[in-house]
């Protein structure tokens, strides 16, 4: 198994393939097919609403949020006027749910965000937001399924709830081994090095404390 830099910060895809259009780790594949299976006969129909995730689609993605051009909410779905935020604040505001460029668990294709294609149609937009999958909503049942039975086909969730970092996401899957050796591999030195050589928003701010970022943000999840 490959753990070279350009893997692990999400800028190269040679350790994935396609698995129902979308590219996720190439180990992951037979435990997510069998988790699929398990869950149609169930009576759910996993979907993956977002895989991976490059490096540059999340420098867009952060570059939108630090701009207000995308919504940043707090820790109960509701909508954030960063306006008056420092730098920093502006930062760790965003990473409440989205991840710095190059420190997403999406770049290593072992994660992905899923819902319950069965209850939705082809017109309805996802929102990843804690409602849907919680009592009442929409993907309530599979979520509950799934908190019962994804650990016998080697999943869990890193952030099952929130420590003070990423805030829970009830909608992120991660394949357990794949993911904890990538997590091993990964380092802050990695991180400063590939951050330093990108502009992103807030680069400043973020590079003056990365360390207490990377604790907060990074390795701050479910070890369990």
């Amino acid at each position: 198994m490959m753990f070279s830099p350009e893997i692990l910060t999400g800028q190269t895809e040679k350790n994935l393939v396609e698995f129902h259009g979308h590219l996720v780790h190439w180990g992951i594949v037979g435990d997510l097919q069998a988790l699929s299976i398990a869950a149609k006969q169930a009576g759910f129909e996993l979907g993956i609403a977002s895989s991976f995730r490059s490096f540059d689609r999340q420098s867009l993605i952060w570059k939108k949020k630090y701009n207000c051009e995308l919504p940043v909410f707090d820790i109960n779905d509701n909508k954030l006027d960063l306006a008056n935020l420092t730098d920093l604040e502006r930062c760790q505001a965003i990473m409440l749910f989205s991840a710095l460029p190059g420190a997403s668990r999406h770049h290593w294709g072992t994660d992905f965000d899923y819902y319950d294609k069965s209850k939705v149609s082809d017109r309805y937009q996802i929102r990843l937001q804690k409602a849907e999958y919680q009592s009442g909503g929409r993907f309530c049942e599979l979520n509950e399924w799934l908190d019962e039975n994804m650990e016998k086909f080697g999943f869990y969730k890193p952030y099952d709830k929130y420590r003070g970092g990423i805030a829970s996401e009830p909608w992120h899957l991660s394949h357990k081994s794949t993911s904890e050796i990538m997590l091993r591999r990964f380092s802050l030195k990695l991180l400063t090095k590939v951050l330093k050589k990108h502009e992103i928003e807030g680069k400043e701010a973020v590079l003056n404390n990365l360390p207490a970022l990377y604790q907060q943000f990074i390795t701050n999840i479910n070890k369990d």
